[in-house]
């Protein structure tokens, strides 16, 4: 089995080059290191990360392209399919679905089309996948969030995000409730509706 040449590579990036930032992707080598490219990707529109230009690690094993490249965020992003402690990604063209065919413009151009595509079902995060399936509300506001601190064009992290709400403490947000109340007595009475007793009768 013969390996990737400097060539493949060569004109592979040569080809992000030219039609890459357009589709909003793009990767370079680190230094003089063909193998080890560094690489971005713009978060779509209409989505949590559209405001967002994320940094990713891409790895191009000696049997490329028969095997797929190893790839994985550096930024920060809350996202069921990637995960959030150590930015491994779940999908299948990173594993078995990747055929010698495909090329690193499209595998970022798919990653892109992860973050705006998501598969809950079949998590790398499990609590984001959660959050994802049972409060898409309080999901988008916390990608966001992410996005914002994270994913800045320069690479420079903003403030913290703050931690994900509770879907209870959303319900009773909705109820007219401040966020501080409604934690504080979730706390005391630990489910919804003793909450909003405690509430209506403080």
């Amino acid at each position: 089995m013969a390996s990737a040449t400097p060539a493949r590579i060569t004109k592979e990036l040569a080809a992000l080059a030219s039609d890459g930032g357009a589709a909003g992707v793009s990767a370079a080598p680190r230094g003089d290191d063909m193998r080890t490219l560094d690489c971005t990707i713009k978060g779509p529109e209409d989505t949590p990360y559209e405001a967002g230009v994320f940094k990713l690690l891409c790895e191009i094993p000696d049997d490329y392209p028969f095997v797929p490249p190893k790839l994985k965020f550096m930024t920060k992003v809350w996202h069921p399919n990637i995960s959030s402690q150590t930015g491994a990604i779940c999908l299948d063209i990173l594993k078995d679905a990747w055929t010698p065919a495909m090329t690193l413009i499209s595998l970022l151009l798919s990653v892109r089309a992860l973050l705006a595509a998501a598969e809950p079902t079949d998590p790398q995060d499990a609590q984001v996948a959660r959050q994802y399936l049972s409060d898409r509300r309080a999901f988008d506001a916390t990608a966001k969030a992410w996005a914002d601190a994270y994913a800045t064009a320069d690479g420079a992290a903003g403030a913290p995000p703050a931690a994900p709400i509770d879907a209870r403490v959303t319900q009773l947000m909705e109820m007219g409730f401040a966020q501080d109340q409604a934690e504080a007595a979730l706390a005391s009475a630990g489910n919804v509706g003793g909450a909003v007793a405690m509430l209506l009768s403080g």
